[in-house]
């Protein structure tokens, strides 16, 4: 994946890629920046200046991109190419919820190992072995610059992060309603669940109060 290519680019890019595997499904071979841009209510300016970035493939005049072009185009441009390693610490509901959808495979990761610290005998969840987390140092080392997922409770975070910087997990993913602290090269993402929340019922009352503004008006 190009380092040159803005964060908030690669993050439209999901986006872009399921639409145009929508697509692909219906039998269609190519695809405008048009198209894209109506469907997810961007501009097609915006999808047009996105897709520069990241495909050197230019469009059939009055047809637009190939499709699978594309999508190869912007899977290379996510590292999708490459089949990414994680490993998740905290096995309770969130974890073993996350364990157990393979949907991650589509986008590059793949859950390789489960731990927690309540695991007295190793088992599988969907294939996926799960050990206490007293092993992670050893089963670890032969991982390819794993991910970690961390989804622990709040109290334990911190040392679940700790443990993994320490073992060499240069990016991790947090789900635990904490805001982590890491050296400076380490990637973190907090994925914060309860704001995301927050932000959505907000919008919905928002809306909901401007529903009642245009019914009282009439």
């Amino acid at each position: 994946m190009s380092t040159s290519i803005p964060i908030n680019t690669l993050r439209r890019m999901p986006k872009y890629l399921l639409i145009l595997k929508e697509y692909k499904t219906r039998g269609l071979i190519y695809c405008s920046a048009s198209i894209i841009a109506d469907a997810i209510s961007l501009s097609n300016i915006q999808v047009r200046k996105d897709l520069a970035l990241v495909s050197n493939h230019t469009g059939v005049p009055n047809q637009g991109r190939n499709i699978q072009v594309l999508i190869d185009d912007i899977e290379e441009a996510l590292g999708r190419k490459i089949m990414t390693q994680a490993i998740l610490v905290g096995v309770g509901m969130l974890g073993q919820a996350l364990l157990s959808y393979k949907g991650f495979k589509a986008y590059g990761v793949n859950i390789v190992i489960g731990f927690d610290k309540q695991v007295r005998q190793p088992y599988s969840i969907r294939h996926t072995p799960v050990y206490n987390i007293d092993t992670m140092e050893t089963l670890i080392k032969g991982l390819s610059n794993p991910i970690g997922i961390i989804t622990v409770p709040k109290e334990a975070a911190q040392d679940v992060c700790d443990l993994l910087v320490r073992y060499g997990v240069k990016a991790i993913w947090n789900f635990a309603p904490v805001r982590l602290s890491v050296p400076k090269d380490i990637i973190l993402h907090n994925e914060d669940m309860a704001e995301s929340l927050a932000l959505i019922s907000t919008r919905l009352i928002a809306m909901r109060e401007r529903n009642d503004q245009k019914k009282f008006s009439h």
